[in-house]
Parts: C-alpha cells; structure tokens; sequence
C-alpha cells in the first residue's frame, strides 16, 4: 500500500509518501479498512516534531480515519465487509495511523458512518468531538440550563463545542478573535460572543451572568487565560483545560471559590491502553454520529489535499494558514 512514513523527528520533511506492506488482521476481532479520508491534527505534528516520546520507526501518524470495511476476522460481529465506518485510533507511538490506504484495528473502535456525511466530514470528527465531549461531559458534569464559557470557539474543538453543550440545552459564550469567527460562531449557535481583542473576556462574562460567573470554563487557549478565567466562575464552578497552566499560576482565587478544575487530555485511554476508556470513547463517537446523521452537529472542513501532500498540510497547520479542518484525501 501507499502510506506516509516517517524515519525520525523534524521538520515537514521528514514525511515521505512511499510503499510500505499492506497490513494484515492480526487477532480474530479485528477489521481491515480501505480508508478514504484522514484527518489531521495538531497532535501529528507535535509528534513529528519530537515534543512527545516517539520510539517506534517507521511511524505512520494520524489518528483520525475514515472508509470502508475490506476485511473482517473469525469472530467480528458487529461489521461485514462493505460497511462504512470511521474512527480515532492509530498514529500515536507504535500503533500504525490513517496516513495510508489501509489500517487495521478492533472492531470495538470502528463506528459506523453516519449516511448523511461524507468521508472528508467523518475523518474530521473524531479528535475534536470526543474532547469537546470529555471536557464538557466527563470532567466539568455539563448539564441543561449551565451557562458555559468557551475559549477559542472558531477552533477545530471550540466550534464542535458550541455545538454540543447547544445540542445539551446549555447557555453557550464564547471568545473570539475577529468579526468573521464572530459571524462563524453565531451561526452556530453561540449566544453570547466576545472579541477578546477589544473587550476583557471576565468581564464580558460577569455582565452576560448578571454578575454571578459562568458555571464552566472551557479553555483552549491556555496561558495565562487559565488563571484569568477564575474571576469569570461563579463559587464552585468548573474549569477544564486542554492545556498546561503556567508555571507560576495563581491558584489563589480557585481556592478560595471552591472551584473545581479538570484536565482534559483524550489520548490518554490508547496511550496507556485503558480498554473500557476507549470503548467509553466508541460509545461518545456513536452519539456523535447520531447528531451529525439528524445535522445536529456539523465538524467544519476548510481544506481537503491528496494522500501525497501530507507535507503541505502540515505546513499549513504549524503557520495557523488556515480556521477549520484539514482533511486528507486517499484515493
């Protein structure tokens, strides 16, 4: 098969489009996939990069996948050849990603396709609908009627977020930078929406809440916007990060309010092989799909390139060159 391959860490260039021997089922549970889509995340290029530990080369990055079922072992139940699926799993070290024409992996971790989307839509959901979903769900407890701040609301997992606290009968502010991701957020369905560049964010919320504080923080941006974020909670609110707080990071308010604070890092359950997270994660991805298949959920595309031109595509990410989605195409 074609795949992307890389030897070590670096640059872009390190990616090289090349042969490499078609993988085969390697426990009777397992399903072949002829993907059709790939979606790329920032994460890829972290590990190319070397920022995490990557000691299995040849690598094949990318996590998220699409296409359609080719092969099926001895005891597969649930999936026959022909069936569309799509999934997150693969392309972190020593698990073969979706950079390629073929990948193999349990049938508990392939979903199938909602009919309404297509394959470019579907390898774009699955890293950013599970995080919006473990961070609001799983570690700050969403529930109906929560009024909800999330930062960077135009990004890959900030737009899917919107969407689904919406979808949960939540209040839903949200930061941007600029009057097009304004415009974007809007009409997905934000009810509040500030430009961080001309108005503080804390005090934008306080005035949204008559003065009372959000009930969750949702933060994509980190920095210093985490310790800044405490003022925007109401007493024994929520925050929940994706990122790494600073060093120095003031903890004083957030005690004093009683807050409680979550990490959201969704990798974890494939990194430390945590089965029943995994299959937690299987069952979210299944929400999921039922709220794109009834154009509940919408994951945003903004650029779909060949299998080949991986590199650009990387390029494109590490320069911000682009708003939504970036999708690989695979012949």
């Amino acid at each position: 098969m074609q795949a992307v391959l890389i030897q070590e860490t670096g640059e872009p260039s390190v990616l090289h489009y090349q042969n490499t021997p078609t993988p085969d089922l390697t426990t009777p549970t397992d399903v072949r996939v002829r993907l059709k889509a790939a979606g790329i995340n920032p994460i890829d290029t972290k590990l190319r990069r070397g920022m995490y530990p990557m000691t299995h080369f040849p690598a094949i990055l990318g996590c998220d996948g699409a296409g359609v079922v080719e092969k099926v072992g001895d005891q597969v139940k649930t999936l026959q050849p022909g069936n569309e699926v799509f999934f997150f799993y693969g392309g972190l070290d020593g698990v073969p990603g979706n950079y390629a024409e073929y990948i193999v992996l349990d049938e508990r971790f392939a979903i199938p396709k909602p009919d309404a989307i297509d394959f470019i839509h579907a390898a774009a959901a699955p890293l950013v609908s599970l995080t919006a979903w473990e961070a609001l769900y799983d570690r700050a407890g969403m529930k109906q009627g929560d009024r909800v701040l999330i930062h960077g609301g135009a990004g890959g997992v900030g737009h899917v977020a919107i969407q689904i606290a919406k979808r949960a009968g939540s209040q839903v502010c949200t930061t941007v930078s600029n009057d097009e991701k304004a415009a974007f957020v809007k009409k997905l369905g934000a009810d509040y929406i500030i430009n961080y560049r001309e108005t503080n964010f804390v005090d934008a919320s306080l005035e949204w809440t008559d003065g009372q504080g959000v009930d969750i923080v949702m933060d994509n941006v980190g920095g210093s916007v985490i310790s800044e974020s405490f003022a925007a909670l109401k007493p024994y609110g929520n925050l929940v990060t994706l990122l790494k707080p600073e060093q120095d990071t003031d903890w004083t308010l957030a005690r004093q309010r009683n807050l409680r604070l979550g990490f959201e890092v969704m990798l974890l359950p494939q990194v430390a092989g945590l089965l029943d997270a995994q299959q937690h994660q299987s069952w979210i991805l299944q929400q999921c799909a039922k709220m794109m298949q009834d154009k509940k959920l919408v994951v945003v595309v903004s650029q779909t390139l060949p299998l080949d031109n991986v590199t650009r595509a990387h390029e494109m990410i590490e320069t911000g060159s682009t708003s939504g989605k970036i999708v690989l195409e695979i012949d």
